[in-house]
């Protein structure tokens, strides 16, 4: 089970480096046409690449140390060092996107005298195309290591290919007397980074504060309720590290069983959740059916 995580890790690398190649090239092409064409659209979208940049690197050391095999000073492995990046990725974002977001309002504000040259539009196009095909490729990953960190970089992906497209429809409405258009659009773009940073935030802290799927754990009590000998299922609580997931049960069984029995159900248990939901750890706590008895 280790060694297929840890495999795991190695291949969402792909994605992340994939992404980090894909942004540097996008990012110098959309800030020389941005600056060439004079679009404030195009720039702050290149300047939302930069930020994709260091999230994906970002990404990128987080799968390194995850990868990390449990020490003395880390019991449960380095799992959470992806979520961690994560974290500080999202406070990057938001600093660069609240930047943006006030230089794209004070060129609103100014006014704006000329329209964007119209190849800033088709630099727009090609970018939106590019990040479609990475997103179509980081998806396709992840959906096979079944990792979330290179779901949630295939969700950015996506996210910029429609900033993008929404960069090239503010630049082609500018062209027909709205100038204005093209720094309005830089606002919105400035926006879509903060709320990008926001959610990768939020995602980030729900799970290293230990917050957790409420219907996955009910599709757990459903499974572990099943089970033969299985009397009740008094209480189950999963938290995620990393990708992992490690769930505690505590369950009942018939007090008349003997200490091999009981230990015989908790093993089948760790086994349908480990086989049916594909979690990392289960640890079972097992207490007789009736409080006068003990097993």
């Amino acid at each position: 089970m280790d060694q297929l995580k840890y495999d795991n890790l190695k291949l969402g690398e792909r994605g992340a480096i994939i992404s980090i190649i894909a942004y540097i090239c996008l990012t110098v092409l959309k800030l020389v046409i941005g600056n060439m064409a004079g679009s404030e659209a195009l720039k702050a979208d290149g300047l939302n690449n930069a930020t994709d940049i260091v999230a994906s690197i970002a990404v990128l050391i987080g799968l390194k140390l995850a990868q990390r095999p449990a020490d003395k000073d880390h019991r449960y492995g380095h799992w959470r060092a992806e979520t961690v990046a994560s974290l500080v990725a999202s406070f990057i974002m938001m600093a660069v996107g609240l930047q943006v977001l006030f230089e794209a309002i004070g060129s609103v504000f100014q006014g704006t005298h000329e329209s964007p040259d119209i190849i800033a539009a088709y630099t727009g196009i090609f970018c939106a195309v590019v990040m479609y095909l990475v997103y179509r490729y980081n998806k396709r990953l992840a959906k096979r290591i079944k990792s979330q960190a290179v779901m949630a970089a295939a969700r950015d992906n996506i996210s910029d290919a429609w900033v993008s497209t929404g960069t090239v429809i503010g630049i082609v409405g500018s062209q027909f007397g709205l100038p204005w258009l093209d720094p309005v659009t830089a606002v919105i773009v400035g926006f879509l980074i903060c709320k990008t940073a926001w959610d990768i935030f939020k995602e980030a802290t729900h799970h290293l504060t230990d917050g957790f799927d409420v219907e996955l754990i009910q599709e757990y009590k459903k499974t572990i309720a099943g089970i033969d000998s299985v009397e009740t299922v008094k209480d189950v609580r999963a938290r995620n590290y990393g990708n992992n997931v490690v769930v505690d049960v505590v369950i009942t069984v018939h007090a008349g069983l003997d200490l091999q029995q009981a230990h015989d159900i908790c093993t089948d248990v760790e086994n349908e959740l480990m086989e049916e939901h594909d979690v990392y750890t289960v640890h079972v706590h097992v207490e007789p059916d009736t409080l006068e008895e003990c097993i």
